[in-house]
């Protein structure tokens, strides 16, 4: 699933293409990526300005005229792309007045397109960005394992499985350590590991590890810089023991046992 970097990278790329855009005609094909009314759907976007696009957590926002909002998430194999060509994938079509057409394309359809959803108000403050009081404060109050909690969308939105893997390894905390008992210094080093690692994954497109590309159809580069995420059984790049695998709430969780002790 595209998580924080992935995203962050289609609303950069996507931004230059339909911002100021007035989007001439839509259409929605898919039950499942648009629920509902898709009709009452497409004519609500129909003849409406693009006056921006940002990412909160995993979901792409695409402010329109007249305060209205319309929420994209990617899901596992969503993909929003420009002027590209159609698939038997695609159940989004948007038709700009520049005679750009930009395409929501998802073989598995567990995306989402909605209209000013309201669960992306339920999200918690963005990982990107978070202030480290914040952080720290929200970290003392939960009893639950570190890494469900940051994978949880209401706690801190926009990390995954890929990313807190990565955050952990680089903070030296075990994935089973319980929130409120890791210690101050553990705690502000997994603060600054999730934001260089996220900041320099952006840097390099996010991570293409399956389907992800960014809105010009462009892969990432960041999964060659995984240091423990699909690199079971290979030697830890700190302390050249292997790389294990686990499993932690149903998500395949990579660590280093000798460098992750807290």
């Amino acid at each position: 699933m595209p998580e924080l970097p992935e995203v962050e990278t289609v609303v950069r790329t996507l931004a230059p293409a339909i911002a100021g855009r007035r989007i001439e005609s839509a259409q929605f094909t898919s039950k499942f990526v648009t629920p509902g009314d898709r009709e009452a759907l497409a004519a609500n976007v129909a003849g409406r300005t693009v006056r921006g696009v940002r990412r909160h957590g995993k979901f792409i926002l695409i402010e329109l005229d007249e305060g209205s909002t319309l929420s994209v998430h990617l899901g596992m194999t969503g993909r929003l792309l420009v002027n590209s060509a159609k698939t038997a994938h695609t159940y989004g079509v948007f038709r700009l007045d520049d005679q750009s057409v930009l395409h929501y394309d998802d073989p598995r359809q567990f995306g989402r397109i909605e209209w000013s959803p309201a669960r992306v108000a339920r999200l918690g403050p963005d990982a990107l960005g978070i202030p480290l009081e914040a952080f720290l404060i929200a970290l003392r109050k939960r009893s639950s394992r570190i890494k469900p909690l940051l994978l949880n969308q209401s706690f801190l939105a926009g990390l995954g499985n890929i990313y807190v893997d990565e955050a952990l390894f680089r903070a030296g905390i075990r994935p089973l350590a319980i929130a409120s008992r890791v210690s101050r210094k553990r705690a502000m080093d997994l603060h600054a590991a999730i934001q260089e690692l996220l900041t320099l994954a952006i840097a390099h497109g996010g991570s293409s590890i399956s389907d992800y590309v960014d809105a010009d159809g462009k892969k990432g580069g960041f999964q060659n810089l995984h240091q423990v995420y699909g690199r079971e059984g290979e030697p830890c790049v700190r302390c050249g023991a292997p790389i294990r695998k686990t499993v932690v709430v149903q998500r395949g969780t990579h660590y280093c046992a000798k460098c992750q002790k807290s």
